[in-house]
């Protein structure tokens, strides 16, 4: 159908699509089936587990890397071809199982779907399977049905559905079949039921208007298959790297080779000095140092009950500045609770975390435990739920009188109910009468006007106008802190249910919230210290979402769905800076705020639950989904999973995400200032004559530093001040002014040393001696040791705080003592030292280290 069928009288919409009330025939269903096909959630194109694989390779330092691998094999360097490509391929598989299970998005909305569904065909009720479902079909909805497909209401009783998963309302929202205005925003269309969302109460008729993709889970399917994979700030960072990586190789290889036969070597010789000091320029182990530290952190974060489903999210959390956050079940609990009751100018705030004995009593007035138990028993008798199943509403009310010591079960035995008129949305309460007493629960305008009296202290007076209007403003009073509120009555020996309309006594009211969840306040404040702002963006309504975000300390600045709409994208982008709260958001609004965000050069996380937010998921920095509470959609559209859905997680998450970016950026900086030093070196060397480090030699230096001692920098524990600094600036990344400083400063430092060491223990010798060779090999080795450890403390790292640091360390010094005096040193052309030889070779440390922390220093003071 053309128009909006919320706008317009049912019998409008039943006339449009050509339907009846009392459904369609066999064959009209069957021509449809043919037109709009069947009602289900198309896959799209998803990636093939090859094209996952394949994807995993597409990085520039990938290829630079398996260049490498080709020449090492050309140079006659086998060994070191096998250990580049097992790195690599190793590399890819582990990337491919981590992001395999990213593609099941539109999967799990298929699933959604329901899988029957009651529809009247040819006059008759009859079960169907879901995905047959046409437009035009009148689908017959009960309590706990899931509603097949998008659809207008026809008629309904007492009709409530939970639409939390699709538009971020904590409650359910009750029916009506009367048109709205044509711009209701979605969740706001009482005349209209969602595809995937579930009926908690009553029943109702509703036509089907659309099907398929053309439903509002349908288009939130199609959009999440448009939504391009976004990259994060490493993953850039390493294909810049990777591209410099590889221009520089091909220009040092072009350049050392003719020097090299300029000076007399034999073509053989200059080629495979050539290939191999390109080699030693690339820090092979960067790729499979980066996963793994990555994986260690997953397995980390998993133990704080923070779940990584795509791993260089670990590293772009550490980023995120901006934190966009879904209300329901995340900042709250997810369940409707009384926080409240008022008897006759007395209040009792209850605290659902405690016991009844420790209740925090209100300043108005004390209340009296008789009159408190029977406003809470007039609650769990006039109830029709159970604490394991059924409204919301009266859940709360029952879980208040189980935390009051009143058992529902046991209070039903000793009040049986003995009639009822149940709810409806027309009469706005409820009734039941147990042996010689009738209770009432409603609305409190309805219930307040079937009363005369109103019960005090002193039992039961005439119920004045003063006192009315005291009720009302307590009522208003409720409203303003988001508290959804229900009046209490009762009726002393009516003759039955028909006498509670009127000559009531009025008890108390209840109010109900979803309350926040007691840890995320201190951990909305603690990631505003690290820098981080916190925005609330709900389904929610505006009154409800601003009260949560103020007692949260996100702030008052709210901005609802209908004014969204009516901006434009620019207006947004100047706005969404300013504003604490996005109210009656829809899937659209999610992603435009997120959009709006990034275009302010903002890296965003978003949160989120329902079916609603899984393109905001998708399109967001990192995604962040609830474990428990989160739909399949959600959390296949996500990044990272929260197991406990505790917000408080995050903040731990964005710690270990820094954490994790700081021992990226540590090794980083370890590996490039050694290749920068060791291409130094072997080309200034190599322009006085001297081949001072042959291919051997360097592929071992490259073995020891990016080997053991860089893979236990990744257990690096946080330094003091991770979480009191702000983000990282994305555009700077990883090789930041600074690191640059760093791998300048120290590699010149390293290369003028060792090529004064290189004069001193060649003795004006014309080529260079075994002894020079391995004195400069050997003092090479050690200085990168102790470059380790000022690295670290520039990243406030305590110096003995990693013991799997010090067994790499350990480790590597034996290996190298292997190569100097076992028969190992035969292939690496070293000769074992004597004492003297050790002795100046702590001279060349002595005069370093001090030299590397003044580096440090500097780079420090630039940082700051």
């Amino acid at each position: 159908m053309n128009e909006s069928p919320h706008d317009v009288p049912s019998e409008r919409v039943v006339a449009d699509l050509e339907s009846r009330p009392d459904g369609l025939t066999n064959d009209e269903v069957r021509r449809r089936l043919d037109r709009y096909g069947e009602n289900e959630i198309e896959r799209g194109g998803g990636r093939s587990p090859v094209d996952i694989l394949l994807v995993q390779f597409d990085s520039v330092l990938i290829w630079v890397l398996l260049a490498a691998a080709m020449l090492s094999i050309w140079a006659g360097h086998a060994v070191d071809a096998v250990l580049i490509a097992v790195i690599v391929v190793a590399n890819g598989i582990f990337g491919f199982v981590q992001d395999y299970r990213a593609e099941q998005s539109l999967q799990a909305l298929r699933e959604l779907a329901a899988p029957t569904a009651t529809v009247r065909r040819n006059g008759e009720s009859v079960h169907v399977d879901a995905t047959e479902l046409v437009p035009g079909d009148v689908v017959v909805l009960r309590g706990g049905d899931v509603v097949p497909a998008d659809g207008r209401l026809l008629e309904e009783t007492d009709l409530e559905i939970d639409e939390a998963a699709l538009t971020g309302e904590s409650v359910p929202v009750s029916k009506s079949a009367a048109p709205v205005e044509s711009e209701t925003p979605l969740a706001e269309r009482a005349n209209m039921v969602y595809k995937g969302t579930s009926v908690t109460r009553g029943k109702g008729t509703a036509v089907i208007t659309d099907t398929g993709m053309k439903t509002a889970v349908g288009e939130i399917a199609r959009e999440l298959a448009v939504i391009e994979e976004t990259e994060t700030p490493l993953q850039g960072e390493l294909d810049r790297l990777g591209r410099t990586l590889g221009v520089g190789v091909l220009v040092l290889s072009m350049l050392v080779g003719p020097l090299l036969l300029l000076r007399g070597t034999g073509v053989v010789q200059a080629a495979l000095t050539a290939v191999s000091l390109a080699v030693a320029a690339i820090p092979e182990g960067l790729p499979a140092v980066v996963t793994l530290t990555l994986a260690l952190g997953v397995r980390r974060m998993s133990d704080e009950n923070a779940l990584i489903r795509r791993l260089p999210a670990v590293e772009a959390l550490g980023a995120v500045d901006v934190v966009c956050t879904d209300k329901t079940g995340t900042l709250t609990k997810g369940q409707m609770t009384v926080s409240r009751l008022w008897v006759n100018d007395a209040v009792l705030a209850i605290d659902a975390d405690r016991g009844p004995d420790r209740a925090v009593r209100g300043d108005d007035g004390d209340v009296p435990s008789e009159r408190e138990e029977l406003l809470l028993r007039i609650g769990a008798l006039c109830n029709d739920s159970t604490l394991e199943d059924g409204d919301p509403t009266e859940q709360a009310l029952l879980e208040a009188a189980d935390r009051r010591g009143l058992d529902r079960e046991s209070l039903r035995d000793e009040y049986p109910r003995t009639g009822e008129i149940p709810f409806s949305s027309d009469r706005k309460w409820m009734g039941t009468v147990h042996d010689g007493v009738g209770y009432v629960k409603g609305a409190p305008e309805v219930v307040v006007a079937n009363c005369d009296r109103i019960l005090t202290a002193d039992g039961p007076v005439p119920l004045t106008d003063d006192r009315r209007d005291r009720i009302e403003t307590v009522v208003r009073s409720f409203g303003d802190d988001a508290l959804r509120v229900l009046a209490m009555a009762y009726r002393e020996a009516p003759a039955g249910p028909d006498d509670l309309r009127d000559g009531l006594t009025f008890v108390g009211l209840t109010g109900m919230i979803d309350p926040p969840r007691t840890e995320v306040a201190d951990a909305i404040a603690a990631t505003r210290r690290a820098g981080i702002d916190v925005k609330m963006v709900t389904g929610d309504n505006v009154r409800t979402a601003g009260a949560i975000a103020e007692t949260l300390g996100i702030g008052s600045e709210v901005l609802g769905g209908r004014k969204i709409e009516r901006m434009d994208d620019e207006t947004l982008r100047d706005r969404v800076g300013s504003i604490d709260v996005f109210a009656r958001t829809s899937p659209e609004h999610k992603v435009r705020i997120l959009r709006a965000l990034q275009e302010r050069g903002h890296n965003v996380a978003m949160t989120g639950d329902g079916v609603n937010d899984a393109p905001a998921l998708k399109n967001a920095d990192v995604g962040v989904a609830m474990g428990i509470r989160g739909t399949d959609v959600a959390r296949q559209a996500s990044d990272i999973v929260l197991l406990d859905d505790n917000y408080a997680t995050i903040e731990r998450a964005v710690e270990r995400g820094r954490t994790i970016f700081d021992n990226i950026w540590k090794f980083v900086a370890y590996l490039l200032s050694a290749n920068v030093a060791e291409v130094a070196l072997v080309f200034l060397a190599s322009l006085a004559g001297y081949l001072i480090l042959p291919a051997v030699q360097l592929l071992w230096i490259n073995l020891l530093t990016d080997g053991l001692p860089a893979l236990a920098l990744g257990a690096d524990p946080k330094s003091g001040d991770v979480m009191d600094r702000p983000p990282r600036d994305p555009d700077r990344g990883i090789i930041s002014r600074e690191m640059v400083g760093l791998i300048g400063g120290t590699g010149l430092i390293t290369t003028t040393v060792m090529l004064g060491l290189m004069v001193v223990t060649l003795q004006g010798a014309a080529d260079v001696t075994p002894y020079a060779m391995t004195m400069v090999f050997t003092s090479f080795v050690f200085l990168e040791f102790e470059k380790l450890y000022v690295i670290r403390w520039l990243r406030e790292t305590p110096v003995l705080s990693n013991r799997w640091l010090a067994a790499a360390v350990g480790a590597s010094v034996g290996l190298q003592f292997a190569v100097l005096y076992t028969p190992l040193n035969r292939y690496f052309g070293t000769v074992p030292l004597a004492v003297e030889d050790w002795g100046l070779i702590a001279a060349v440390l002595a005069v370093c280290f001090p030299a590397y922390l003044g580096i440090a220093i500097l780079v420090r003071r630039i940082q700051q």
